[in-house]
């Protein structure tokens, strides 16, 4: 299924899915590879390609991967929330977004896969700013290709990071080498329960742009 959207629809409606997953509904190993195969299309310094998709479908070990997350997901929410300005659409919407991260840290491990993307090299600390851009430029635009490709295609997912305290840990028990491979994220995989998504509230770009020196607007 192909939902033609044009690109500007494609690009303001793919949102972060988590309560609109449908976690009964199986998704077929071939749309996933399509998606994948989508996403390796996205550029890459120096043309490295230096990334793999690890795709987890075992019952057992999504179960494992999901309780990583949520492990570091609560002691997350347990410390205090970032505060807005009166009016600010974003601190409107807090209680809704804690309400789907919730739910989503609940059912993680009920989504058909969990994907998680790997780039090549070890991003460990200490890691000046130019050697994290360059890494992370050559992976995080076929991510969200990949997300892209699954909203045409009437499914969803979520980037999330909650998992990476334990990342040695979710390597170990995938068979990742950790030496090697950064992940990049993890993301729930399912076809999203209808497929009316909008655009979302946001901070006018007039707002946030800065012409020639910062604060200049």
């Amino acid at each position: 299924m192909h939902l033609g959207l044009s690109a500007d629809e494609l690009l303001t409606t793919t949102r972060s899915v988590r309560k609109r997953l449908d976690f009964d509904h199986p998704v077929e190993r071939s749309v996933v590879l399509e998606c994948i195969d989508i996403a390796l299309q996205a550029p890459t310094g120096s043309n490295s390609q230096g990334w793999q998709w690890m795709v987890i479908g075992d019952t057992d070990k999504k179960k494992a991967v999901a309780d990583a997350y949520a492990r570091n997901f609560y002691k997350y929410t347990a410390q205090p929330a970032r505060t807005y300005a009166e009016g600010d659409t974003r601190a409107e919407r807090q209680p809704l977004v804690r309400s789907s991260a919730d739910y989503l840290a609940e059912h993680f491990h009920r989504a058909p896969y969990l994907v998680i993307p790997l780039i090549e090299g070890r991003l460990d600390e200490g890691l000046n700013s130019f050697a994290q851009a360059s890494q992370w430029g050559s992976i995080l635009p076929a991510v969200w290709s990949f997300m892209l490709a699954l909203r045409e295609r009437g499914l969803g997912s979520a980037w999330t990071t909650l998992h990476l305290p334990d990342e040695q840990e979710v390597a170990e028990l995938l068979g990742i080498p950790y030496e090697r491979y950064t992940q990049a994220g993890l993301f729930p995989v399912a076809y999203t329960k209808g497929v009316d998504f909008k655009p979302a509230p946001r901070i006018p770009a007039a707002q946030l742009t800065h012409w020639d020196h910062f604060g200049q607007h």
